[in-house]
């Protein structure tokens, strides 16, 4: 049981920092750090995506997603379509230098996947992706779980 713990965890945690440190050498020639990266592909794959929807795509906390977007808007790369209040409920556009990056990081992604995926078939590649996406659900419901006991043991303690 502790090996299955341990192999498990390693290699999802090697698989995230590979991912992340992927993506910072991909892109270090833009300045561009693994949440821009992220935020440019999601808009350039989804255009106009709200901050919002962004969150919810790159599955990133809204401060990590508004600090990419400044960024992004400081340097060029994205608009935001609109001068409501509320910013995070407007469109977001890429601008050229935005398009421009966005169909390079969707190229190198596309290249990435293709050579990751070399060494399985198509039936094991979607195999691989149908039981990783049951183990996320998994231990999403184990996290959930986990919350509802800890809100309860603190109601109890009160």
């Amino acid at each position: 049981m502790e090996a299955r713990f341990e192999t498990f965890t390693v290699l999802i945690n090697r698989i995230n920092r590979n991912i992340r440190k992927i993506k910072n050498l991909e892109m270090a020639e833009y300045q561009l750090r693994s949440p821009h990266i992220s935020c440019l592909y999601y808009l350039y794959t989804s255009p106009g995506l709200t901050s919002t929807e962004l969150c919810e795509k790159c599955e990133e906390d809204k401060a990590t997603v508004s600090r990419s977007l400044e960024y992004l808007e400081a340097n060029g790369y994205l608009t935001c379509q609109s001068s409501r209040a509320k910013r995070y409920k407007s469109p977001l556009a890429l601008t050229q230098k935005g398009l421009d990056a966005g169909g390079r990081i969707a190229h190198k992604i596309q290249r990435v996947l293709e050579e990751v995926s070399a060494a399985l078939s198509e039936e094991e590649r979607l195999s691989f992706y149908r039981n990783l996406s049951l183990v996320s659900q998994s231990l999403e419901t184990v996290c959930q779980q986990a919350e509802k006991n800890t809100k309860r043991e603190e109601t109890s303690h009160e």
